[in-house]
């Protein structure tokens, strides 16, 4: 049922390369806009140093979110990335999260990742541009652009990024880095793991949160879950969040 509601839903940008264009339209088109996109990899927060194969669209719904902070709760329905595999480890990527609590889109971004390394350790870059707001007093736009390696030893993964970030749709413009580690294991359809991220805005306390992560192979689509507690005072306490992924060959 779950592989039907996300197929239908895509199953109409699928039909030829002219998918990408399709993809930008819709994601520019959402408004308005307010927060850091942080999901790269569902369920992580960091990203892998991998692209789909050419003209394959990976389609990513992120059922839901909920932030804990604070005492106070915040949830986000649905998350949604779209990647599109291109020639030569390339890959568009796009973005977007809505916030049914607040009534309004909390963020989206479009942007490309680039492997120009792919053996056993991956190395490569992905940069996105933060899609401005229509606010009146939030109408900027920003960039985010990440190193990014991924380490195979046999069933063991090990992805790495960092980079940085401007953000000027906030009222006062934002600048920081941000990185995450994700260790993970595949073994069969299992592929547990466990995560540690950490950023910061300039001039503000460091926010870390870690913990596991699980994706499931279900062959048509995965199923994953993740779980991130706060390590410093700054980070959400509690964020769990539930996705369903699917690959649809153009």
């Amino acid at each position: 049922m779950a592989k039907d509601i996300l197929y239908s839903g895509l199953r109409g940008l699928c039909r030829s390369k002219c998918s990408l264009t399709v993809i930008i339209i819709v994601v520019v088109a959402l408004e308005p806009f307010g927060s850091m996109l942080t999901y790269g990899f569902p369920p992580y927060r960091s990203t892998d140093a991998e692209t789909a194969d050419p003209w394959t669209l990976e389609g990513r719904l992120g059922l839901f979110q909920i932030e804990r902070e604070r005492g106070e709760n915040a949830y986000a329905s649905p998350l949604l990335r779209f990647n599109l595999g291109l020639p030569g480890n390339r890959e568009f990527v796009s973005e977007f999260e809505y916030r049914p609590d607040e009534g309004k889109v909390a963020d989206a971004a479009v942007g490309f990742k680039w492997i120009p390394l792919m053996r056993s350790l991956s190395v490569g870059m992905e940069t996105l541009v933060l899609l401005p707001a229509s606010l009146p007093k939030n109408k900027g736009a920003g960039v985010e652009s990440l190193l990014l390696a991924t380490l195979r030893v046999h069933a063991l993964r090990v992805h790495i990024n960092a980079g940085g970030f401007y953000d000027a749709r906030p009222a006062e413009s934002e600048s920081g880095w941000k990185s995450g580690g994700i260790v993970e294991v595949r073994q069969g359809r299992f592929r547990p793991g466990v995560e540690v991220f950490a950023k910061q805005v300039c001039g503000q306390p460091i926010e870390v949160q870690g913990g596991p992560g699980i994706i499931l192979d279900l062959g048509p689509f995965d199923l994953r879950i993740g779980l991130h507690v706060g390590l410093t005072a700054e980070a959400a306490n509690l964020t769990p969040n539930f996705w369903i992924t699917s690959k649809f060959p153009l």
